[in-house]
Order: structure tokens, then C-alpha cells, then sequence
């Protein structure tokens, strides 16, 4: 019987995506004018995530909660599932947070980072001596 409970409850085979909390898996990429996040999270909708940036700080969530009802009022049997997640990260000082762009597409969660255009590059001058 604790094989059982072993096995089962810790692998989770029972009640898949309840009990342990799934963070989507996320790539960052650097481009000269901009910062790109992609956040795979299929199954959920746009109305589903929060996109906020707070302190330098830019925080992505998302919850979602489902109702399966089968039967009629007196119901034979009802799921109830719930799923969230959240991820931070810090923003550089070289980002425009004003500027942040997020759209969702095929399971896709995209936002791109502004990069604050450098002005006044340092230029490297010789100096006459005289």
C-alpha cells in the first residue's frame, strides 16, 4: 500500500498539473534595438496572462480555471481544475519599460523589449599634446 502512495502521488499520475506547479519554459533573445521573451504556454488565452512591470521588474502571470460538469444539476460527477503561474525578471536600465510590447499567438506568449537607443556613443579621440 505505501508503494502505492509512493509511486502514484509523487509521480503524479493520478492528478496530472494539480498538485505540482508547471512554470512554462521561456527563451530569451538579445537583438541589437530589442530584448524578445517567448513564453510557451498552449491551452490558455490571451485574457488568461498579466503582463506587469513594476520596480524595474517585468512580471508575467496567468491562471486559468476550468469547470467540467457531466450529468444534469444533481451532478454524477464535477472537475474543478486550476493552473497558475508567475516569472520575473529583472529589466536592464538600457530598456525602454514604457514601450513593451506583448501579443499571444498558437500557444505563444511574445514580448518584445525596447532598447533605449544609445545617444553619444563614446567616440575614442587622440590628443594632440602640445
Amino acid at each position: 500500500m505505501n508503494r502505492l502512495f509512493e509511486n502514484d502521488f509523487f509521480g503524479n499520475r493520478f492528478m496530472p498539473g494539480q498538485l505540482m506547479q508547471n512554470v512554462p519554459a521561456t527563451n530569451i533573445r538579445e537583438t541589437e534595438k530589442e530584448y524578445q521573451i517567448e513564453v510557451a504556454a498552449p491551452g490558455l488565452n490571451k485574457e488568461d496572462f498579466h503582463v506587469d512591470v513594476q520596480n524595474r521588474m517585468l512580471i508575467i502571470s496567468a491562471e486559468k480555471k476550468m469547470e467540467k460538469n457531466e450529468g444534469d444539476e444533481n451532478f454524477t460527477r464535477r472537475e474543478y481544475n486550476f493552473s497558475s503561474f508567475q516569472r520575473s525578471f529583472r529589466l536592464p536600465e538600457t530598456v525602454r519599460e514604457e514601450d513593451i510590447d506583448a501579443s499571444y499567438k498558437n500557444g505563444v506568449l511574445m514580448l518584445t523589449i525596447p532598447k533605449v537607443e544609445e545617444t553619444g556613443k563614446q567616440k575614442r579621440r587622440q590628443i594632440n599634446i602640445k
